[in-house]
């Protein structure tokens, strides 16, 4: 299996990537340090944070990592047979929402945070093709916190893309790949201190 690893060395970070059936931008220092550090401590006290789960060979699984969706009030969310109802946007979502929308493109509606805890938290393979989405979404990712790999795998060929999600760092998926790629954030047993993961979305 073809295995490409990728941690931020791309000659001109705003050019996207083309890969085998989508694309992407990846741009690691996004956001100041200092700045970034502000948004992770302001998620981790505000956002009002739940663990959500799922049913699983007749049991109730807790999914391994907290979860909020935030945005536009009409705009419900269901994934994992789940539907979840949006928080109102708070000031902190709004900075981040302006300033990711002229570099993706579009008009972002909903956020969906994820918060990884420490290295045992951790999202499995799936894609974010829900037909509320759309055709071909445009999903932009910002992370702060402690670093984790983001991992990218193509359904056909299994060809496998990692990337190193740094804190401030931006990633921007488009085209077709939602359709084409899997990605996940494994479990690291590395001792690690806490991710919030932000994904911007536009539901129709």
């Amino acid at each position: 299996m073809d295995q490409l690893n990728l941690f931020g060395l791309f000659s001109n970070p705003n050019e996207p990537v083309q890969i085998n059936g989508g694309s992407y931008i990846y741009i690691p220092d996004f956001f100041p340090h200092s700045k970034a550090s502000q948004y992770l401590k302001a998620f981790i006290e505000t956002i009002e944070w739940n663990q959500e789960g799922m049913m699983m060979y007749g049991k109730y699984v807790k999914f391994p990592r907290l979860t909020a969706w935030y945005g536009d009030n009409d705009k419900p969310y269901s994934f994992s047979g789940i539907t979840l109802q949006p928080k109102p946007w708070n000031t902190e979502l709004l900075e981040i929402k302006k300033l990711i929308e002229p570099l993706s493109g579009t008009t972002f509606n909903s956020v969906l945070l994820n918060r990884y805890r420490d290295g045992s938290d951790s999202i499995s393979w799936h894609t974010d093709a829900e037909k509320e989405l759309g055709r071909n979404p445009i999903i932009a990712s910002v992370n702060f916190g402690a670093e984790r790999v983001f991992q990218l795998k193509h359904m056909k060929t299994q060809e496998r893309i990692d990337i190193l999600l740094k804190h401030g760092s931006l990633l921007i998926m488009m085209g077709e790949l939602q359709h084409n790629w899997l990605h996940q954030v494994p479990k690291t047993q590395k001792i690690i201190g806490e991710r919030v993961n932000l994904t911007f979305r536009t539901i129709k």
